[in-house]
């Protein structure tokens, strides 16, 4: 029988961070796929990022991870979204040239030393003293393992749908894993169905692209990864088309047709993505929706529609098609269809996404009923960290809502639950000021560093990037006098008196550039490290605010329940609260103040009965 410290079941972009996570830490990896051919494919979407998303990517990407390197590597399309409003809510995003990314995911994980990939299908956990060791393939072999991470995405007990039409799998043309979902059914896990959907993939060369607004990758040279030293790719545009009212009428007459609507799906989608059909019921005063045509690749012709997501019939996906602008002889090489799979309910999980209920075991990725690659991503890491961390007797990165949108995540995941798929949002986090997706490495990396999950190549971009950073520290000291920046057309009072570089960037309209002649040349405005202390200095008086509340925060923090606190002994707690106390077991009083309807009166009560319990212990 082989064995090894972590088996990793699932080669997406959760499986793919959870096993070189993993392997990067020191531990025997191996990483189970049905066809490691497909191990970084993208399943639905070519791209990576976006508003939240592209502020996990970075945090994956100063933990080392996978993701931004490999979405650099294919990128064919970058553009910062958001950028009407403050940097810290900025979402960089890229449009990727799917076999590109996935080559590139692949050459990372081929080339991670300690990280085996195994070909076969997981059919069953092993399991000892009530606790996971290992498991069994389909095949008949054994695998042995100190802990295993499900990243199984969307192919757990997964059914496709398109109009009358049903397929057993987790993406089309590809099967699902049937045995594994009856295992975990029949451990009484709480578990449910989730749905998600695709659009259709176009031939571009039946596109008339002249009839459509172009949107162009912008001219800028950043990249998702602090590791990439340039964009290596031509660029490409998108075009942008509607739907309309031909459209709708279209889809209106055939939504019976629908798996959705027919009764065929009872699970729940993506809100914030939602199928066209849905979108036209719900929203039936819209006039039309807007449509990205996004290039999947740079050689091939097939494009990507991003926003008509759909399970109709292949015919009327068509139909609805040919009455949009630009589309009136469009092809459909794959029609769209939607996907209904099994998720377990997250709030089974502790922090470390382990599986309380069953020792040993991690999930990461949409079986927590999350939805999109860079959620996954940010799960796999963590149950990659955190299982290796236990296995190996280490402390995993210390991460929290403080510090990272990955924490925000897992901790509403754990706390909450979901009814729905789980997006990313920058709404979701309380300190976004601070969680600037430019920031990343600053906060991140260090922690990565002292938990022994930082390469070679990050640790020593990083040392640099200290050495630079004390360097460029006097300058933003300099002191410029308000007479010189008005004499020179900035916008500041003459007898505004002199204040540093630092202050003046506080200071709305005037920025690095404007500066500059005073600085001198040393402060280039694209260099990323100059923009991130720029935005420090721009944020700074709220940044100090948010440090005083983040004192208070955590001194809550360390106020511990512990996994078996009994709620039920807590005086003038309701029934009501104590259920949801239960239900979702806070690790801290902090977390207990996060819980959905938790009171004022009831955290009040909690913290004096903690604190007798603290004092008596």
């Amino acid at each position: 029988m082989r064995s090894y410290d972590i088996v990793v079941i699932g080669g997406g972009h959760a499986g793919v961070e959870a096993a070189c996570a993993s392997a990067r830490m020191g531990a025997r990896t191996a990483l189970v796929s049905f066809d490691p051919g497909m191990i970084g494919a993208m399943s639905c979407n070519p791209a990576i990022g976006g508003l939240g998303k592209g502020h996990l990517v970075s945090e994956v990407d100063a933990l080392d991870g996978v993701i931004a390197r490999a979405a650099d590597a294919g990128a064919i399309h970058y553009r910062m979204l958001n950028r009407s409003k403050g940097s810290a809510v900025w979402g960089p995003r890229v449009q990727a040239d799917r076999q590109l990314f996935r080559a590139a995911v692949q050459r990372i994980v081929r080339g991670q030393q300690g990280l085996e990939v195994i070909a076969g299908e997981a059919a069953a956990l092993r399991m000892a003293g009530g606790r996971v060791c290992g498991v069994d393939l389909a095949d008949g072999t054994a695998i042995a393992a100190r802990a295993v991470i499900l990243c199984t995405g969307t192919f757990l007990g997964g059914t496709l749908f398109r109009g009358e039409e049903r397929f057993e799998g987790g993406r089309i043309g590809e099967a699902s894993a049937q045995r594994l979902a009856q295992q975990l059914r029949g451990a009484d896990l709480p578990m449910a169905r989730l749905k998600t959907g695709t659009p259709p993939r176009l031939d571009g060369r039946t596109i008339d692209w002249a009839a459509l607004d172009e949107q162009p990758s912008d001219g800028e040279t950043w990249t998702m990864s602090a590791l990439t030293k340039r964009r290596v790719n031509p660029q490409v545009f998108c075009a942008i088309t509607r739907t309309n009212e031909a459209a709708h009428e279209v889809i209106r007459a055939n939504l019976h047709r629908s798996p959705l609507f027919s009764g065929a799906i009872d699970a729940r989608g993506p809100r914030y993505c939602p199928s066209i059909e849905d979108k036209i019921n719900r929203f039936g005063d819209r006039d039309g929706h807007q449509v990205f045509l996004e290039p999947e690749g740079l050689a091939t012709h097939l494009v990507y529609p991003n926003g008509i997501s759909t399970s109709l019939p292949a015919e009327v996906q068509l139909a609805m098609l040919r009455n949009m602008p630009g589309l009136a002889r469009v092809e459909i090489e794959t029609a769209g269809y939607a996907v209904e799979y099994d998720h377990i309910d997250p709030r089974a999980l502790g922090g470390d996404l382990q599986l309380r209920a069953i020792p040993g075991l991690y999930c990461a990725g949409q079986i927590n009923g999350t939805t999109g690659y860079e959620e996954a991503a940010a799960q796999g890491l963590v149950a990659g960290l955190n299982a290796t961390a236990l296995v190996l007797g280490r402390e995993p990165p210390r991460l929290d809502r403080a510090n990272s949108y990955i924490a925000v995540m897992v901790d509403d995941l754990t706390l909450h639950g979901v009814s729905e798929p789980y997006r990313m949002l920058t709404a979701r986090a309380e300190y976004r000021l601070r969680l600037r997706a430019s920031n990343a490495a600053t906060r991140l990396t260090p922690l990565g560093i002292e938990a022994g999950c930082i390469g070679a190549e990050r640790a020593e971009w990083f040392e640099r990037r200290i050495e630079r950073r004390a360097l460029l520290e006097p300058t933003f000291d300099e002191r410029l006098a308000a007479r010189e920046l008005a004499g020179a057309g900035l916008p500041v009072r003459r007898d505004g008196g002199k204040k540093s570089m630092a202050e003046w960037l506080r200071h709305e309209g005037i920025g690095v550039q404007a500066l500059a002649p005073w600085v001198g040349a040393m402060l280039d405005p694209d260099d990323s490290l100059v923009q991130e202390m720029a935005e420090d200095a721009a944020y700074a008086p709220y940044l100090e605010r948010q440090e005083a509340e983040l004192r208070d925060l955590r001194a809550s923090e360390a106020l511990e329940l512990g996994t078996h606190f009994p709620f039920r002994d807590v005086p003038g707690l309701s029934i009501e609260m104590i259920e949801r106390l239960e239900a979702s077991k806070p690790a801290t009083l902090a977390a207990a103040g996060r819980l959905a309807g938790i009171t004022p009166a009831a955290l009040a009560a909690l913290l004096v009965h903690a604190r007798r319990r603290a004092r008596a212990a």
